[in-house]
């Protein structure tokens, strides 16, 4: 898989003319702090939000049950995201 990668990297330099870009000094920051959280706790914040969502939405609050319960889906994407970025650095490492 590394090696289709390595070849697609050069293909976008090839055909672009620029380097694969380096992150920002802002995302490796962030980056090196959300790493040090397990990916669990995306998934448990995110079921906690529908948790929450439908607890207001049982209690008649349907504004508030709306605004807790798309909290979900972000959740789940920084998990991703920290997921993804912890993968990189393993194949980095190696």
């Amino acid at each position: 898989m590394e090696d289709i990668l390595e070849k697609v990297d050069k293909g976008v330099t090839q055909v672009t003319g620029h380097e694969k870009p380096e992150e920002g000094k802002v995302a490796r920051m962030i980056e090196k702090q959300t790493a040090k959280l397990p990916s669990d706790v995306y998934l448990w914040a995110s079921i906690s939000s529908m948790a929450v969502s439908l607890s207001f939405k049982l209690l008649k609050k349907n504004s508030l049950s709306l605004f807790v319960g798309q909290w979900a889906a972000p959740f789940l994407l920084f998990g991703i995201y920290n997921k993804m970025v912890k993968q990189e650095k393993q194949n980095k490492n190696g």
